[in-house]
């Protein structure tokens, strides 16, 4: 075991199978995942905790994801934590545009590899 604290990675996600699913992919590379069940949730948890790493769904019941990252954006507390947008919308292409507007860090489509989201993750935070 390395002596560094594990990365806190926070899954905002409406779909409790899919935070368990990523939990498990990411714990075993040893980072510390925790869930928010959605956008309204997860902007809370995101101004608690700062993770270092955020994978934000854009399609929730009750705040999308486009609104959690702008206020994240907005808010200078919180504006330097790396997102990874998760999408399961293949016909989204100008929302995938948008994040290169948007700056956001990466993207990852539903339904994803265990190594896709890895690779995505490793990429933005270093492994």
């Amino acid at each position: 075991m390395n002596d560094k604290a594990a990365k806190q990675i926070l899954c905002i996600e409406d779909e409790p199978e899919m935070i368990d699913l990523i939990r498990l992919i990411l714990g075993r590379r040893g980072f510390d995942v925790r869930g928010a069940g959605g956008g309204t949730e997860g902007l809370k948890m995101v101004r608690e905790f700062h993770p270092d790493l955020v994978l934000l769904d854009l399609m929730m019941p009750d705040m999308d994801g486009w609104e959690v990252y702008q206020q994240m954006k907005a808010d200078e507390s919180t504006r330097h934590i790396p997102v990874i947008v998760v999408t399961a919308k293949a016909q989204n292409i100008d929302k995938v545009l948008g994040l290169h507007i948007a700056k956001v860090d990466d993207y990852i489509a539903k339904p994803f590899s265990p190594q896709e989201l890895l690779n995505s993750v490793e990429k933005v935070i270093g492994s």
